[in-house]
């Protein structure tokens, strides 16, 4: 028979004895293997099983707790996914409330708009921020009517300098890019000195052309030099341009009823005095008109008066936040919506969910 060296076999069956037997330690099939060439011990057979089993038993663990975490992962994903649908939820019901509180506003009017149940006053569009609970969370929710802030397609150039002014930015930086914004707009395409027009927009390594025109969205703004998210949004600590300018008021005049302490200072000639005097008045009765205004800026009023108004478009921005009871993130939706009043009904102009939140 033939013989392979690296075969594993049995030595040849030998025949017994004299007497039937084998002699000691060779019985039949007893004795060493051969393996590759090389006589292996039967206890070493033994171990080499072992490891295979332990191998075999480490790259099963190794797959169980990858399934494990891969469970674990799935798990909280689906739980932050739940949270934040709840939270939009939450959001939403913000949004409804503060149209239900505009209705009730201009129903009864500020002096006289007061909750049945809690006594509480009707809630203003000046910015003021509400609470309101649902079960598992709340939403914090803000109003603002559109004529209190500045119609970055109307105001004069002086407007948008003074607002950058009072976002933090130096005089530099502040006339660079309140003639930037303008520069957009003209459709002549030339810049102001400080500004910049075609010939610096296609100049960029992606170039394009400025629009010629009026914004359309706030959003336009990140297109024109020198404005950047932090500053068109603002940041956890700061507001941003966005908080402060509109395309929605169709007019230069900005609704003292309405506007912001940062926007009023904005209007040259408005002293911080006088700002804290309009501020404080309406917090207690709604500026009715020329007339009240006249009886609050006294002598100062004429030279004011084209960049006043207390007339009411009824177009607003709702700010709303939900959050789940545990949680400090929230989920942030702004909408703009233009009620009608006298059907009862409104229609959304701008709609963002989420909204930018740094």
């Amino acid at each position: 028979m033939a013989f392979r060296p690296n075969a594993i076999c049995l030595p040849p069956r030998k025949s017994p004895g004299p007497g039937g037997s084998f002699p000691p330690g060779k019985a039949a099939g007893c004795g060493r293997r051969r393996f590759g060439g090389m006589r292996v011990p039967r206890d070493c057979e033994s171990g080499i099983v072992l490891m295979l089993v332990i191998w075999v038993t480490a790259i099963l663990m190794v797959l169980v707790m990858s399934l494990s975490l891969t469970a674990r992962s799935q798990s909280l994903s689906t739980l932050a996914f739940k949270d934040q649908a709840a939270e939009k939820f939450l959001a939403e019901a913000g949004i409804q409330r503060a149209i239900m509180e505009l209705q009730y506003m201009n129903k009864n009017g500020i002096e006289n708009a007061v909750e049945d149940s809690a006594e509480a006053p009707a809630w203003r569009a000046d910015g003021t921020t509400y609470e309101g609970r649902l079960a598992g969370g709340h939403y914090s929710v803000s109003i603002l009517g559109e004529t209190g802030k500045l119609d970055v397609n109307m105001v004069p150039e002086t407007f948008i300098y003074n607002l950058l002014r009072q976002l933090g930015l130096g005089d530099g930086d502040a006339q660079a890019i309140a003639d930037s914004i303008m520069d957009w707009k003209d459709p002549s395409g030339f810049a102001r000195p400080h500004g910049a027009g075609s010939e610096y927009y296609m100049s960029l390594p992606d170039p394009y052309k400025p629009k010629g025109a009026n914004f359309e969205v706030l959003e336009e703004l990140l297109l024109v030099r020198g404005v950047t998210p932090k500053l068109l949004y603002g940041t956890g600590r700061t507001r941003g341009l966005i908080d402060f300018l509109t395309v929605n008021s169709r007019g230069a005049a900005v609704n003292v009823n309405y506007a912001p302490r940062e926007v009023l200072l904005c209007i040259p000639g408005m002293s911080p005095e006088m700002v804290d005097q309009v501020i404080a008045y309406r917090q207690i009765k709604q500026i009715g008109g020329p007339q009240d205004l006249q009886a609050l800026l006294g002598s100062y009023y004429q030279p004011l008066s084209p960049y006043l108004t207390t007339t009411d478009p009824g177009v607003y921005t709702i700010d709303s936040v939900g959050y789940v009871d545990g949680r400090k993130e929230g989920y942030p939706i702004r909408a703009t919506v233009m009620m009608d009043f006298t059907n009862n009904s409104y229609k959304y102009l701008y709609y963002k969910s989420p909204a930018y939140r740094d």
